[in-house]
């Protein structure tokens, strides 16, 4: 996992209404938790950053500059505004090089599976171990040629090196069902109509 080098600014007034001028100026309040510390209250850049998460996914690793020094930092939560797509606030988890951290990845499958199936992605993310510095951005889960009632689980999955499951192995991530047929889809969408009460008016006639 690369990094992205962002200069942060000290923060030492909180509360909604610093808050909002924060965003207001383009910029996003941030909290950098770890390590016994007192937690760091910053500013960021607003457009640098949004770019870095984008591209970095889940769990980017910034190398924030403060005052001059220099501190990794794991991100751990993002608020995000769902009207206006703005981030709000960042939580990060301070770490150092060479040291572990539990994360959870984004899972994504791969190929296709046999014809006349569904596949259902029953995990999205999957908890793993990994050195700060070497998170994988997701992992690939191939569904190449699965039957119908094939699944696959958390301790199926090939990890990259240096990486540890930290999730049950039995868990699982990926099931493949057959597909329903028009005549069940079509008795699944009149039971559910009827569990709603949703009744049709019967056809008018076409006699005279």
């Amino acid at each position: 996992m690369s990094t992205e080098k962002i200069t942060a600014e000290l923060r030492t007034e909180f509360g909604k209404g610093f808050a909002r001028r924060t965003r207001a100026a383009g910029r996003i309040p941030a909290v950098i938790y770890g390590h016994g510390n007192d937690p760091i209250h910053v500013s960021l850049p607003g457009h640098e950053t949004m770019m870095a998460l984008r591209h970095h996914g889940l769990n980017a690793l910034l190398e924030l500059s403060i005052d001059g020094k220099v501190q990794l930092a794991l991100t751990k939560a993002v608020q995000v505004d769902n009207l206006r797509r703005q981030i709000e606030h960042i939580d990060f988890v301070a770490v150092v090089a060479g040291e572990k951290v539990t994360v959870d990845i984004p899972v994504v499958t791969t190929g296709e599976a046999a014809a006349g199936t569904i596949v259902t992605l029953e995990h999205t993310t999957l908890t793993v171990e990994a050195e700060a510095i070497h998170v994988p951005e997701s992992l690939e889960v191939s569904i190449e040629g699965l039957e119908a009632g094939e699944n696959v689980t958390a301790g199926a999955i090939t990890l990259p090196e240096g990486t540890t499951l930290a999730a049950d192995a039995d868990s699982v991530i990926v099931h493949i069902a057959a597909a329903p047929t028009a005549a069940q889809a079509e008795a699944d969408l009149a039971s559910a109509e009827a569990e709603a009460g949703i009744v049709h008016d019967a056809p008018e006639s076409t006699e005279d």
